[in-house]
């Protein structure tokens, strides 16, 4: 039987990830997407789509269009060549998140700039009941890895809150019209933190989720390279994450995580906080 201060720690392993080679994209699926499919692992709250992206230079995605939901990008190296029916153009280098609140409807293209290909996640996440079919905004932030470093830092917080500015161009989380919460880390080896979830009001357990970034290279078959060990502070079970694995996480109210960096090298993660 969980207790306020238990998480249950429900592992997606690397392996399990829908994945395709096309060349010009290699792609990870945490969530159904294009041509996969898993009915096990279509959501999860507000968060729906979690891709890992590589695309090979002077390709890309070419312009197509969204509506409703909101998107964005954190770009983990090389560079993104981003531009949208709102008039913006922009290239986006590591460190860079760029928010799209699609609304009524954009069409955008993404591809690769430069010579080197480009490896960023793109994440999707549901609206908020009623503001699905705002007008369309976009929003970019840039993050350095020292903003990261051995610490979780806010990067995408509700648009509603205090946290943010609805600036185009700001310091602080970019917002997002959708009750999603999401950090970055780059953790080095030996390092353990401690995550104090978002107060909510539900007196049900919450959910988040936490991707660890495949750095080392495309690699579809069992994770390998960096160590964390995932868990509450408290009470439950503790769980080894490699890169490319992800955990669902079901938390109690009372509930804190703790992540430790076991492994030899620097880890790069996402926490998805969700009310």
């Amino acid at each position: 039987m969980s207790s306020s201060r238990s998480i249950e720690v429900i592992p997606r392993r690397n392996v399990e990830r829908g994945h395709a080679d096309h060349g010009w994209l290699k792609t990870f699926h945490t969530f159904s997407f294009a041509n996969y499919h898993d009915f096990e692992h279509e959501s999860f709250g507000p968060l729906r789509v979690l891709n890992e992206d590589r695309v090979a230079p002077r390709t890309g995605f070419g312009t197509h269009s969204h509506r409703e939901y909101e998107i964005f990008s954190y770009v983990i190296s090389g560079a993104l060549e981003h531009q949208d029916s709102m008039g913006n153009t922009e290239i986006l280098s590591r460190g860079a998140l760029q928010m799209t609140s699609t609304g009524t409807g954009i069409s955008h293209s993404e591809k690769t700039h430069g010579s080197q290909e480009v490896h960023f996640c793109q994440i999707w996440a549901s609206p908020r009941p009623d503001e699905g079919r705002g007008k369309p905004a976009y929003f970019t932030r840039h993050f350095t890895d020292e903003d990261k470093r051995n610490q979780f830092r806010l990067i995408v917080a509700p648009s509603n809150s205090s946290e943010v500015s609805l600036d185009r161009e700001a310091e602080g989380p970019v917002p997002i019209r959708s009750q999603l919460r999401a950090y970055a880390t780059l953790m080095d080896p030996g390092i353990s933190l401690t995550h104090a979830f978002h107060p909510i009001r539900s007196t049900e357990r919450r959910r988040a989720y936490i991707h660890v970034i495949q750095k080392s290279g495309y690699n579809p078959g069992n994770a390998r390279g960096v160590r964390l060990r995932v868990g509450a502070q408290v009470e439950g079970p503790i769980i080894e994450l490699k890169e490319g694995d992800g955990s669902y996480l079901l938390v109690g109210k009372d509930a804190e995580l703790k992540v430790e960096n076991a492994g030899e090298g620097a880890a790069e993660f996402l926490l998805f906080d969700m009310e």
